[in-house]
This record gives structure tokens, sequence and C-alpha cells, in this order.
């Protein structure tokens, strides 16, 4: 089932039946956890704990699976639906940890762990998914539902479970479904791959600097950091750049050495696209391909009608429109600030030729020309502590709630900040928080928002509460400051906070209702950043690192009047992303595809000019070839209506930080997906969203 398949996919580890792993040692899998809080004994799992974990979990689930099919009495709610509902809790654990440890640390055991598990993994999901006994019992409740079930919750619980297992395929042929269980094993281990392939052409490629003067440009903190890193590398006296954007950002911005730009952004941009054993050109063609014949098989025409018919958007067209909407007026506004930047080259080199790498480096200088403002002035205001507190600090102004340190609690990684969230009353624990800050070796790039448990209710009707991880690749401190973080990464702060708190405020009954619809779920991170950088906001967390003093009122000025800077490039570069997505998974008909040729295709239909790049080229968008976003890359901007829209909620009541409205959509978030994204959009704000707000707060009107 969907269920169990995304975690299998997003983890794999587990114990063996006698409970110890191969050296004897005892497997922390088959014991109670009598930790803080609950949370996972990470010093005591070692990787030859997960795969007899992952068998054992397995085995267990099986043996639930057998006694609903076996069980004598008539099919009801609680013998089949809710029975369903609570199995596989074992293997959810360990994929859980083994996900996420996996993602932040990932190892060459790990590795062979994760190819070896995923099919088997992928094999019992089937296996459960195209049981007919168990689907016919199901089917008997969801005919049923309208005497069999108590109440509506009830109702839309055996209706998810049935409509997955009918979207699981099991309604098809035998024939079919056998084809269709070749393809998923096949997609799981192709998306390993990708993700792998990318981790290794990421972490390899460096760009190693023994001239200082080809440092002339980049901010102190910017060289002391590569010069750490080359250190790390062996390189001492030199400086090491990568493709974390940490590295990249920084030196795209300031380094005044144009080749060395180009260097540095093709090394980005070419990742996983050279020929060689981590080309990922012919893994996403078998994925496209493989997406489209596993949609043909279940009904669709295209993957992403598959995809999109369990969303808010709910068909291709309808995610064409919005993106197609905004192309024009942000590609009007990303030809505007063009215009502007070479203008500036033109009169610095008597040259206006530009390209790609030269975009953040004239970006910058046109941020001074326009708003007198220097991001590199800006860090000393947001050091990593005062940022956290900052959104600490928002949280507990919206919420009420506040968060305690941990300091004796196991960690999943000697860097990890863990907290206790407590809730408005001073004494009810919502959930425990971890804090990942900074890259490292064997770290999946990006950001992300994760649990090693998510909410449940125990049997006795007592909330068990989250543990949550943010996990981020925030730049890192030097020997002579702290983490001074970017405009950028403290919006992305904010951001994967809200993820956090849509898990710690959950309060839903079934497991199988906890989910929402992809395109909803980034309305309560997106919202969050609409507080970062607003003036009142500020004044509580931007204060210099070495001074303490608060953020100037004039500087906090400059940043509110430059919101809009630099907006037609980031909302191209991600349109044309979110267009690439569709393109590739609204493909009708089975074919060979060269992704150089089609993503050039795709990219000149609409017009994209070759100054900006989409934000993720094919051979590295791990979100839709290996993040699970396939044909859902589009749901950060049909969420930011939604996110604009409901902030415009708070600026028109005149109180940023409305305790009522903040209870209200606190009360959304709670409730999880126990009914569908629009009613609970229309429950919170009373009316449906408008893209007016988004609109002006973009620049595109």
């Amino acid at each position: 089932m969907n269920r169990l398949t995304m975690s299998a996919l997003c983890a794999a580890a587990f114990v063996t039946a006698c409970g110890t792993g191969k050296t004897g040692t005892a497997n922390p899998f088959f014991a109670e956890w009598d930790t803080p809080f609950g949370v996972p004994p990470f010093e005591r799992i070692l990787p030859e704990h997960y795969l007899p974990a992952f068998n054992e979990g397995m085995a267990r689930e099986k043996a639930e699976i057998d006694a609903i099919v076996n069980n004598p009495a008539a099919p009801t709610f609680e013998n089949t639906i809710l029975a369903y509902d609570n199995s596989g809790q074992f293997l959810d654990r360990v994929s859980a940890v083994f996900g996420c440890v996996a993602g932040t640390d990932m190892t060459p055991e790990l590795e062979e762990i994760q190819g070896e598990v995923s099919p088997l993994l992928t094999r019992h999901s089937s296996d459960i998914s195209l049981d007919p006994a168990l689907f016919a019992r199901v089917r008997a409740v969801y005919e049923g539902r309208d005497t069999l079930c108590a109440d509506s919750l009830q109702r839309r619980l055996t209706e998810k479970i049935y409509r997955n297992f009918v979207r699981g395929g099991a309604e098809l042929s035998a024939d079919d479904q056998a084809r269709l269980r070749e393809v998923d094993e096949q997609l799981s281990l192709l998306s390993i791959r990708f993700g792998r392939n990318l981790r290794g052409d990421n972490g390899d490629f460096v760009l190693l600097v023994d001239d200082r003067e080809d440092l002339k440009g980049l901010p102190q903190n910017v060289a002391d950091a590569a010069a750490a890193e080359a250190e790390h590398r062996g390189q001492k006296g030199k400086w090491a750049f990568t493709l974390d954007k940490p590295s990249l950002i920084p030196f795209l911005q300031y380094a005044e050495n144009r080749g060395l730009r180009e260097r540095l952004y093709t090394g980005y941009l070419t990742r996983c696209n050279h020929g060689d054993g981590r080309d990922n050109k012919a893994v996403l063609d078998s994925i496209a391909n493989l997406r489209l014949l596993r949609a043909n098989l279940l009904g669709y025409p295209t993957h992403a009608a598959y995809v999109l018919e369990r969303q808010m958007a709910k068909t291709p067209e309808a995610v064409y429109a919005l993106l197609t909407e905004l192309w024009t007026p942000a590609l009007d506004r990303a030809k505007g600030e063009l215009a502007e930047m070479r203008a500036i080259k033109l009169a610095e080199t008597g040259d206006s030729s530009f390209a790609s790498w030269d975009w953040w480096f004239y970006a910058e200088k046109l941020r001074k020309a326009k708003y007198d403002l220097d991001e590199d002035q800006l860090r000393p205001y947001f050091a990593l502590d005062s940022v956290r507190n900052g959104v600490f600090g928002l949280a507990n102004k919206l919420y009420g709630i506040t968060f305690r340190e941990l300091t004796d609690i196991p960690k999943y990684n000697p860097a990890n900040r863990v907290f206790e969230v407590i809730d408005k009353d001073g004494r009810t624990s919502l959930g425990v928080l971890y804090l990942d800050f900074h890259p490292r070796a064997g770290k999946r790039v990006g950001a992300w928002c994760t649990t090693f448990r998510s909410q449940s209710y125990d049997s006795t009707g007592q909330r068990v509460a989250p543990v949550v991880s943010i996990v981020t690749n925030f730049s890192k401190p030097t020997a002579d400051a702290p983490a001074l973080l970017t405009l950028d990464e403290t919006a992305t702060f904010f951001h994967e906070f809200g993820h956090g708190l849509h898990q710690l405020f959950s309060m839903v009954p079934y497991r199988g209702l906890k989910g929402v619809e992809r395109d909803f779920v980034e309305l309560p991170s997106q919202v969050m950043e609409n507080w970062a950088m607003r003036p009142e906001m500020l004044a509580l967390y931007a204060r210099h690192y070495k001074t303490g003093e608060s953020i100037p009122a004039e500087l906090a000025q400059k940043i509110a009047r430059s919101g809009l800077f630099n907006q037609g490039f980031a909302t191209v570069e991600y349109l044309a992303a979110s267009l690439l997505d569709m393109d590739y998974h609204t493909l009708g008909q089975s074919r060979p595809i060269d992704a150089d040729a089609f993503e050039a295709a795709s990219m000149e239909a609409v017009g994209l000019i070759p100054q900006i790049e989409p934000r993720y080229k094919s051979t590295y968008f791990q979100h839709i070839f290996s993040g699970g976003y396939s044909s859902g890359y589009y749901s950060y901007i049909w969420s930011e209506v939604l996110d604009a829209d409901a902030f415009n909620a708070y600026v028109e009541s005149g109180d940023l930080f409305n305790p009522e409205i903040a209870a209200r959509f606190r009360t959304m978030l709670s409730r999880g997906g126990t009914a569908d994204g629009d009613v609970l959009y229309r429950d919170f704000r009373g009316a449906e969203s408008s893209m007016e707000p988004l609109l002006h707060r973009r620049g595109l009107k």
C-alpha cells in the first residue's frame, strides 16, 4: 500500500527474530525503548541491526494481515479497517529510524542495506495491496460504510483505504498485477540509484583555489569557511568551494573571477550528466517510462493524471493553468531584472554579454544599487542561535508554546540539538524536536522535516507525542564567528519549522488520516516565512552576534523594501522546474527520452531565457525522481496561493500575531487529513483563497 511503500523508499532497515544482530549485540528494535520520551536509542542501534529488524517487521505485519483475513467474523470497521490501519507499526518504526539516519549520515554499509531491503519492502507492500482476501473484506466494509461506520471519520478512513487498494492494483487481472509488481520493484531500485548517484557526484566535486587573488570580492567569512573546508580535505593553505549551497551561492554572489564562477556553477549544473557510472540520464528515462506504464496498467492516461487525482489540483490541466498564468508576468519581470544587470555589467566592463553564472553576482550589485543593501553586512544579525530564538519566539507569540532544551537524550549525530515542545498550559508535552543544521559527509543536500515517530493514540486513548527532526544544510561556524545565516537560510529555518509545527500540533485519531494532499502540505511551512523578514519580527530576534544590539530599524526597513528584489528570477527558475516535472509526467506514450534534448525542448516551448536555468535540471531533480514529488513540484506555488492568503488574514486584522487567527490556524493543522484540503482551508479562512495576495507579494501585479 502507499503507506508502506513510501516509508520503505524513505527508509530501509530492521532486526532478527531472535533479537540479536550479526555480532551478537542485543538488537534495540526488539526491546521497549526506555529512553526519555521514548526516542530511539540511537547510540545502541548499529547498521547490523537494521536488516533483521526489517525482516521481523515484515513478518509481524504479515501475521497481522493474516489475522484480519482469517477472522471468521463478518467484516466490520473494527476488525478490518481499524485493524488494517493499526498494522505494521513495528515496521514503520524501523523504517522511520533508518530513513532519517540514511538521509543525514549515509555510509556505504547503509547504502548496501538500502539496496538489499528496498525490493523486499516493495514485494511485501505488493503482497498486502494485492491480497484478494484482504481487499474483499475492505470492499465489504466500504460498500456497507453507511451502516458499518459510526461517524464521518470512520467513513473517511474506510473510503481512503478502499481507494488506496484500488489505486494499488487490487482490481487488476492476475497478469497485470504480476506486471505491476515488477514495475514497482524496478522503480524502487531506480529511485535509490538516482539518489545515490547524486549524493556521490555532489560530494566529489570541489573547486580548489590556491591563489589568494582568486578570492577577490569574497567576504572574509566566506573565505574562512573555504579555508576550513580545504584543511578538512587535507589541503591546508588553500580554499575549497563545494556544491553545497552555503559554499556555492556566496561564491556566485561575490567572486570577481568570472571564470571560476563559471567552473563552479557548471559543476553544479552538470551533476550526474557526465556519461559515467553516475550519469542519471538513463535512470530517469527508465523511471519516466515505467511510471507511464504503471499509470496505464491502473487505467490512467499519464502518471500525472494518476498522481493528481488525489491532490487539490485534481488534474494536469489545472496545474498547467496555474503555472502558465504565473509564467508570463514572472518572465517579463525577470527580463526587466536582466536588463538592469546588463546595464551594470556594461558600465563596469564595456561588455553586456550575460550568462547564468553572472546572475547572482550582478543581482548582488543591483541589490546594493537599488536598496543600499549588502547581504553580507546583514549576516552578523542572523547568527544561528538568534534565528532559532526568533523561530521559537514566533511560535510562542502565535501559539503560546515554549521550548526546553534536552541535553541528556540520545542523538543520531553529536551535532544535534534537541528540545521538548511544551504547550501553552506549561505542562502538556507536544513532542520532541531534533535540530540538525550543517552539511557533512553522507548528508543529503537541501532541507527537510521528518519524524522518528508520528503522533498517534495508544490503546488507552492517550496521545502519543511525535518525535520530529528538522534537517538543514546551513552555513557552518568558523574559528572566529558562529554560524551566520543568509536571508535565504533564515527563511528556510522558518519554513521547515512550519512543517514541524504541523506534526507537533497533530491530533488525528487514525494513522491513515494524518496525511494531507501534497499541494496542501507546504501551506503550514510557507506561511511561517511571511513573518521572518517583517520589521516587527526582526526587532524581536535579529541581534548582532558580537554586540547583542537589535538590527537597526533603518536596516530592517531596507530588508522590507527589498522584498520584491529578484522575484522575477526566483519565480521563473521555480516555475521552469515545475513545468519540466509536468512535461515528463504527462507523456502519454512510451518512448526513449534523451534528457538533455527533452529538457531543452521543454524550456524552449515556454520561452525560458538562457540566462536562467531551471531550479533543478533533469539529472539532479531529486524531488521528482527520488523524493516523492513526481507531478508534484508545482505544489509549492499552489500552497503559496494559500499561504499568502492566510497571512493576509493577519494583515487585515491589524495584528500580525493575532491569537484568534493563530488558534484557528492551529486547529486546521491539528486536523491532518481528516478532511480535504479545500475544506480545511475554508473552515480556517471562512472563504475560498484568493490569488491576489500572492501576485502582489511576488511583484507580478
